[in-house]
Formats: C-alpha cells, sequence, structure tokens
C-alpha cells in the first residue's frame, strides 16, 4: 500500500472487540472501513467532525450488523424476502483484495481499499449461488467518500440469480426536525408504514415530523440533505442505483431497537441509493456495478443549485 512522506493514506489496524478495520486519511478527511461488513464506520471532515451516525449502543461483535455508518444490504432489501434483514453481506467478514481486476480510478486517489466477499460452503445453503462481490472505497483528496460496488456472478450451473441492494447510509444531522431533503420532490415512492402502497410526493422538498420508511423509485442521480442547523450540506451522487430509501424510526421504534439509543433518532437520517423496486438478474458471467459518491458542502449550497429535472437529462 502507498504512502505519502506525512502520512499514511491507507492503514490497516484493530478496531472495537479486536475487529479489523482500514482507516483511509487524505489531507483533510479520514474514513474507517471494518473488514465486518465491508462497513464504513467513519467518515470525517477537514475540522475533524463525524459525518455519519453511529449509535452510542451499536454493537461491533458478529453476527451482529454494526447500527449506523454505512451498511451494505445484499443480496436483499429489508425482509422481502426468505433471507435475514437486508441480506447477509453485512454480516461476513470481508477480505482486503491486493491485486483487483482493473478498475477505473482518478490516478491523484491514493486513499483507497479494495475489498472482496465469496460465499463459502455454508453460504450456499442459505443462498444457493457463487458470486463475487468486490467493493472499493475511496476517499477523495476533496474529502469526497466514493462507494463502488462490483457483483458478479460466477455460478457454474447456468443459473442465475437476482438480488436487491443499498448502500444503508446514516447521516449525522444536528436536529433531524430542522433537516430537508431535496431532489426527490414529486417523486413516486412505496410507503412501507402503509404496506408499500404507491404515492406521489408533493413539491415540496422533505422534512421530518414522525416516523418515515419510503423506498422512492426512479429517482434523480443527485440527492441533497440540507442541515440548517450545522449549516452543512451533504451531497449524493449515485450511478446505477435507481431508488433511494429514506429512514427514520422516529421515538417509538427507537426505543424498541437494543442497539439504538431513545433519543438518537433525532442526531440521524438515512437516505441510501438503492436497487429495491425492481430487482437485478445476473446470468452466469455478469456483472453489475452500482456507485454512491458522497459529499459534504456549506449549506451556502442551496435550492436553486439543486434541479432535479436538469440532473435527470444530464445523467
Amino acid at each position: 500500500m502507498s504512502t505519502t512522506t506525512d502520512r499514511v493514506p491507507v492503514e490497516v489496524c484493530k478496531g472495537i472487540n479486536g475487529l479489523e478495520k482500514v482507516i483511509l486519511r487524505e489531507v483533510r478527511s479520514s474514513a474507517e472501513v471494518y473488514l465486518y461488513g465491508g462497513h464504513v464506520t467513519s467518515w470525517k471532515n477537514d475540522h475533524g467532525e463525524e459525518l455519519l451516525f453511529v449509535s452510542s449502543k451499536a454493537q461491533f461483535k458478529p453476527p451482529k450488523a454494526i447500527r449506523g455508518g454505512i451498511p451494505i444490504c445484499f443480496p436483499q432489501f429489508g425482509g422481502q424476502g426468505n433471507l435475514e434483514q437486508h441480506g447477509f453481506a453485512r454480516n461476513k467478514i470481508w477480505s482486503i483484495e491486493s491485486d483487483p481486476p482493473p478498475f477505473p480510478t482518478v490516478n491523484s486517489n491514493k486513499a483507497f481499499v479494495d475489498l472482496i466477499l465469496k460465499p463459502t460452503e455454508d453460504d450456499i445453503k442459505t443462498w444457493p449461488h457463487s458470486y463475487e462481490f468486490r467493493l472499493r472505497i475511496t476517499l477523495g483528496p476533496g474529502g469526497d467518500l466514493m462507494l463502488t460496488s462490483r457483483i458478479r456472478n460466477t455460478n457454474t450451473d447456468g443459473k442465475p440469480f437476482t438480488f436487491t441492494f443499498a448502500y444503508h447510509t446514516y447521516f449525522s444531522v444536528s436536529d433531524i426536525s430542522e433537516v430537508r431533503v431535496e431532489g426527490l420532490e414529486t417523486i413516486d415512492y412505496l410507503d412501507n408504514l402503509q404496506n408499500r402502497e404507491r404515492f406521489t410526493e408533493q413539491g415540496d422538498a422533505i422534512t421530518f415530523e414522525g416516523e418515515v420508511d419510503k423506498v422512492y423509485v426512479s429517482t434523480p442521480t443527485k440527492i441533497a440533505i440540507l442541515d440548517h442547523e450545522k449549516k452543512r450540506t451533504f451531497v449524493l451522487r449515485k450511478d446505477g442505483l435507481p431508488d433511494a430509501v429514506v429512514w427514520n424510526p422516529w421515538d417509538k421504534k427507537a426505543k424498541a431497537m437494543a442497539d439504538f439509543g431513545d433519543d438518537e433518532y433525532k442526531h440521524m437520517l438515512c437516505v441510501e441509493a438503492a436497487v429495491v423496486e425492481k430487482p437485478i438478474t445476473l446470468k452466469p458471467g455478469e456483472e453489475w456495478k452500482g456507485r454512491q459518491e458522497l459529499s459534504a458542502v456549506p449549506s451556502s449550497y442551496c435550492s436553486g443549485q439543486l434541479d432535479p429535472q436538469r440532473v435527470l437529462q444530464t445523467s
């Protein structure tokens, strides 16, 4: 792994409970990735401020998934299927891949790690398919965080497989009541609180006054999360991920979760780049790619600069 004169851009070390983690460092920022789950648990800006939410009650103990950060949901999003909630990728130990296949990348990025997940014999009893899941996590020189997933069907029996997917990103916010999401106006969504019934979002930015669990479908490639109190805007850009999940458990559900503080719902919001409505099917040898890029900018970046229609036309 490459080094510079003043800092090591990639460091492998022990984290909580002795679990292995990778620290990515850039001049102005840092990120941490646990091999357990291929799970990003920290993303800090140039002021050392944490941009992701991880619950104070998160359990870093397999097989329990880590509550917060960026869990990887594969091969099943949510509970719609025969597998455990959100599939198994977030509960597996991934490996660092030192020599991945060719991967188009910006040459200036030194702070990145390539992870790979393959099924064990036991895994195939649960989900009878062979696959290679490659995940590149990159911290850009400007502090942007990029996750690129490549999933390949390596079945030798000629069988295709089908999956749903999400980057289940937990953003850290000052106060959920002061946050709004732009870019999903007038978009159709499936409401998980109303038996996945389909509705159309109104023409205003999304604000929060109670529990929300919605899958927005056929969404723009760019979504913004504006945090008034912190004077910060998160910009989520995505490719190959047509849907966007918006989730906050609010007070009752928060209290019912053992690994989530009673009042922590006030300081987090999940906006997830996903493939949910129309699952992906891969034939043997075929590969799917889904990419998410996160950036945090001063909130002078506001409504007028985010035009969903323009984004749709140029994407």
